[in-house]
């Protein structure tokens, strides 16, 4: 996910993916100790989409003050 189409997104929107976001890190994570992870890249992906969307979130409530 790029960074333009987070900043373009309301807050609540970004707190929905980011709260997705985990839910697929948790079921990749437990695919992954169960051995049977297809795409293992996909957790680094997902792990830093949460950082992306956390810090654009962040940047939006610093923006606000």
């Amino acid at each position: 996910m790029k960074p333009e189409e987070i900043r373009n997104m309301t807050e609540n929107e970004v707190a929905i993916k980011i709260r997705s976001l985990r839910e697929e890190m948790f079921k990749l994570t437990q695919e992954a100790k169960a051995g049977r992870i297809e795409k293992p890249h996909m957790l680094k992906i997902a792990r830093r989409d949460i950082a992306r969307c956390k810090t654009i979130l962040k940047e939006k409530e610093i923006g606000k003050k």
